[in-house]
């Protein structure tokens, strides 16, 4: 029998549970990992935006981290939604002290309706506190930007660009997301410090894409441990993903930007 592989999320709540830890964990289960979370904030938000953030204290989310890095061989993480600086500091120290083979990190900043979710002064911190421990960052195309102080790519030459810029502030690979440009296609690039990887998918007609950001880096962290290198990761990754916002529209989820339907081939 083949081992079940233990990957943790650090990441806020969402309680219509279509981002956040709620979409890692359905993405998790899915995709045949088991699942472990730590909370960085809850989050009241829903289809139609986020109405109120309560970051928790450092001294619980130490207390969180230490219950289960100290208990469960964690094989990969996924890192979302950190809201502020003291936390970053806090997960940087915790991934140095307990050593994990992969780490994902969604530089959750943003909401679809323009919520912050990270504070301003917090995104130097994540450049020099958690980028080097980074094994892959997945930003879209205005959280590159704001990671590097520079205007949104407007085309894929520039993507490929700041990719490359953000790979020198020290993490080991970085998916480039190009669904903010317009198009047929929806364009990813993954660029190594060996190589660089274009994957283009159809652009999937629905309004449900509440949580595709957090879907997609929680499905590279789950599969990785699957996979020789990023390529093979993200080529499944994006597959998957691709028909559960084919699938979305069976669900009937909220009054605004709908959920992503994580369990389309069960239900």
């Amino acid at each position: 029998m083949n081992r079940i592989y233990n990957v943790l999320s650090i990441a806020g709540t969402d309680p219509s549970g279509g981002a956040g830890i709620q979409a890692d964990l359905k993405t998790f289960s899915a995709l045949g990992v088991y699942g472990a979370t730590v909370i960085t904030a809850i989050v009241a938000q829903n289809t139609q935006g986020v109405q109120f953030v309560y970051p928790l204290t450092s001294q619980c989310l130490i207390m969180q981290l230490n219950s289960v890095l100290s208990d469960v061989k964690i094989d990969s993480v996924k890192i979302g939604m950190l809201y502020q600086k003291n936390i970053i500091h806090v997960v940087a120290e915790k991934l140095i002290e307990f050593s994990i083979p992969w780490i994902v990190l969604d530089p959750v900043m943003m909401a679809k309706n323009g919520s912050i979710l990270l504070e301003k002064d917090a995104v130097v911190l994540i450049r020099e506190k958690l980028l080097p421990l980074v094994s892959l960052l997945t930003p879209n195309l205005p959280e590159a930007a704001i990671l590097l102080g520079c205007d949104i790519a407007k085309n894929e030459n520039q993507m490929c660009q700041q990719g490359r810029k953000l790979l020198e502030l020290g993490c080991k690979a970085i998916v480039m997301k190009g669904g903010h440009l317009p198009g047929k296609s929806t364009p990813d690039w993954l660029i190594t410090a060996d190589k660089e990887y274009r994957f283009s998918s159809p652009r999937v007609h629905t309004l449900n894409t509440h949580g595709t950001g957090c879907t997609l880096s929680a499905a590279l962290a789950a599969k990785r441990p699957y996979y020789e290198d990023w390529a093979q990761t993200l080529k499944f990754s994006k597959k998957w993903l691709y028909q559960a916002l084919i699938n979305s529209n069976n669900l009937t989820v909220g009054k605004g930007i709908g959920p992503i339907h994580h369990f389309y081939e069960w239900w």
